[in-house]
């Protein structure tokens, strides 16, 4: 088993605004179309893996 820890969350991607806060960047987004386009496109240029937490809320981090 590949296990790999965590370096940094490198971005936030959501539409909800009240739903997060902290000290990584964060995109707002209007749709659920728009959070998955940016959130894949931050991940490729900054070579980082893509999460979707399934609340709304896509997590970028860097292993």
């Amino acid at each position: 088993m590949d296990v790999r820890s965590v370096q940094s969350i490198a971005a936030i991607i959501t539409n909800q605004r009240d739903a997060v806060s902290g000290g990584a960047p964060i995109f707002f987004v209007q749709d659920d179309e728009e959070r998955q386009r940016v959130a894949f496109l931050i991940g490729r240029l900054l070579d980082g893996m893509v999460h979707d937490l399934g609340n709304g809320i896509f997590i970028v981090v860097k292993y």
